[in-house]
């Protein structure tokens, strides 16, 4: 924004009357015109343009076949997130542990999941038997119990879980060991000072200060998983992908299958994004007022303290 005077008789020569006048920005408007043009040209493309087949994408979008490999998509995603958020917090508080021995490991795991494409691990994983054809259970270096053959336990659907989720579980303990240590340390001091033990002070001091920093990038995980389930088709498990190619392997109608898996992904991308949303609002307002928190937390550790004294007091 500009101001521009009309002269007068101020010596310094400016005017009396000092009128503002809005900075023009001709980019702006050559960009929002370049967008224009092409989105109307995406969608007369999608309009017009016959190949597309929308007539078989209609036919297909609710087909039995479409929606079980969605909810297989859908389980699946549940199912890892889950293992994989459980075990990024082991991995995580490992990492932070002084015990050098299980911060190496932990260190080791996030190096190797981090560093080889997830790709290359399910399929390493589903010909694991190559290795190992039978699993055996017993005592290390010692007696053995019973003995089964790898592919009796790992099937499609194990390889999937077990392949995502320890994939999974390297990011979040990333992501877990960050929001542990965007809590104040000085809390931690005051909670020690108080005799908590570390696993109480963890479960509730850090922990739930750290879940406003930990909840959207895990929100955003949660979301590339459902993405990440597709790579499950090489190893013939029907999820949405696999089931939309069993179709098209069939009839040869490609693009329109694809149209299908796709705005279903786009569907359920776009629930998940909008409950992340309500959550991230939620926290932020958590951490506007955070004398709610504040409270429960005094009330903790004034349960903690009776019980301490009572166990103390016991004879």
């Amino acid at each position: 924004m500009t101001l521009q005077g009309d002269g007068g008789t101020d010596p310094r020569g400016h005017g009396d009357d000092v009128r503002a006048v809005p900075l023009r920005h001709p980019g702006r408007w050559v960009a929002s015109a370049v967008v224009l043009v092409v989105a109307a040209a995406v969608v007369s493309s999608l309009v017009t343009n016959e190949r597309f087949q929308w007539d078989v994408v209609g036919e297909y979008f609710f087909s039995s076949a479409i929606l079980s490999g969605l909810w297989t998509t859908l389980w699946l995603t549940a199912v890892s997130m889950t293992i994989a958020v459980v075990l990024g917090i082991v991995i995580a508080l490992m990492r932070l542990s002084p015990n050098p021995v299980l911060q190496g490991g932990a260190n080791l795991y996030t190096w190797f999941f981090r560093g080889t494409p997830l790709l290359v691990q399910l399929i390493f994983l589903f010909n694991i038997s190559a290795l190992y054809p039978v699993l055996t259970v017993g005592v290390p270096f010692g007696p053995q119990f019973f003995e089964i053959p790898a592919n009796d336990i790992l099937t499609p659907a194990v390889v999937a879980i077990v392949g995502l989720s320890l994939n999974e579980a390297a990011y979040m303990a990333e992501i877990v060991r960050g929001g542990i240590k965007s809590v104040d340390h000085g809390q931690t001091e005051a909670a020690q000072a108080l005799g908590l033990r570390r696993s109480v002070i963890m479960r509730r001091v850090v922990l739930p200060q750290a879940i406003r920093v930990i909840l959207p990038p895990t929100g955003n995980e949660t979301i590339s998983m459902l993405k990440y389930t597709s790579l499950i088709s090489v190893i013939a498990m029907p999820e949405l992908l696999y089931s939309a190619q069993v179709i098209y392997s069939r009839t040869y109608e490609t693009i329109p299958l694809l149209l299908v898996a796709s705005i279903w992904y786009l569907i359920v991308t776009s629930v998940l994004t909008v409950g992340q949303a309500y959550l991230e609002r939620r926290m932020s307002r958590d951490q506007r007022n955070p004398e709610a928190f504040l409270g429960g937390l005094r009330r903790h550790l004034r349960v903690h303290d009776r019980r301490a004294i009572t166990r103390r007091e016991r004879p």
